[in-house]
């Protein structure tokens, strides 16, 4: 698997991510170790997880999913083998503190993940999402007092609004004080406007990795959707709603007829897609069995041509005026 740096910092990670919410949820702990070990037999790297995982899930809590890692590290005595990134931000406890950016919230949290991971340092710890009731400077500085105490050795921000992102590498420069390296946004062929627009350019400027989550659409981009014929499943009904009309089912085509060309299936071109992109450091994939994992390993080392990126890149582009700015 190649392996390449994240964005412009010195950490080494596998093209692929491997992404960890079903761990404790759809996927139980002996099948959530069975998937870590296919991917580090593959040559990943790269596991990303949060602390909120998996705490929708009925008879589970939140930090479930990290404590499923932590004795996976565990038991293969492999920890400096990982790239360990994890998240916070969500409702953890209790109370006016349970949940944010304040630091408060990001130091206890912190604390809890190490624990639960066993571990006594996370490779990239990343705030989940913004928390606009929080001053930025609050934010940054209390991640900065963790990178400096050895807890946490680089920084990242996900699902970010460009304008708090950009504010964030402002507060990072202006407080002489770590910055983030990298940015988790939804990004895939059906879901590019939010990203592209400007959080792309952001990070093209400034060297900021990127780590799409939901490289597949939920889905919809694996092959098992068609005019005449979609699955039933938990997500099917939203999929088609956002996705099942002229101009999916046209995206659909066309990335159908490339991976034909080359002999792969459709969830692996729509991968590649992601992975011929210059900004692209590593997208997430998950899998609620080694078998799924696999599927998703058959994209290692794929990469488009030119006039494969052009023609997928058209059939889905969000506003027919807009070209991204390349520097």
């Amino acid at each position: 698997m190649d392996i390449r740096k994240l964005g412009r910092s010195g950490l080494d990670v596998s093209e692929l991510c491997l992404g960890t919410m079903q761990f404790g949820w759809t996927a139980d702990e002996a099948t959530s170790f069975a998937i870590m070990d296919r991917f580090i037999e593959a040559g990943g790297n790269f596991i990303d997880t949060a602390d909120i995982y998996s705490s929708w899930a009925e008879g589970s809590h939140g930090g479930k999913t990290e404590e499923i890692i932590g004795r996976w590290m565990a038991d293969r005595r492999n920890r400096d083998n990982v790239v360990l990134a994890t998240k916070v931000r969500g409702r953890m406890w209790d109370g006016p503190n349970g949940e944010g950016l304040s630091r408060a919230h990001i130091i206890r949290a912190c604390d809890d993940s190490l624990r639960r991971l066993q571990t006594d340092y996370i490779d990239l710890y990343q705030c989940h999402w913004a928390d606009t009731s929080t001053p930025i400077d609050e934010t940054i500085r209390a991640l900065d007092d963790l990178v400096r105490a050895g807890k946490v050795r680089y920084l990242g921000a996900s699902n970010y609004p460009a304008w708090r992102l950009m504010e964030a590498l402002w507060s990072s420069d202006r407080n002489e004080a770590s910055a983030f390296v990298s940015y988790q946004p939804e990004w895939s062929l059906m879901e590019r406007r939010l990203f592209e627009y400007e959080a792309l350019p952001l990070c093209r400027r400034y060297g900021i990795g990127v780590i799409p989550y939901s490289p597949l659409a939920g889905g919809f981009l694996t092959g098992k959707y068609q005019r005449d014929s979609t699955p039933t499943s938990i997500r099917a009904e939203g999929n088609l709603r956002k996705y099942g009309n002229d101009a999916g089912w046209n995206a659909l085509d066309q990335l159908r007829n490339i991976a034909d060309q080359n002999g792969k299936s459709m969830g692996q071109t729509a991968l590649a897609w992601l992975l011929t992109q210059p900004e692209c450091s590593a997208p997430i994939v998950g899998a609620n069995n080694v078998g799924q994992l696999d599927e998703a390993l058959g994209a290692v080392g794929y990469r488009l041509q030119p006039e494969e990126m052009m023609a997928l890149t058209e059939a889905t582009t969000f506003d027919r005026n807009w070209r991204p700015i390349w520097d």
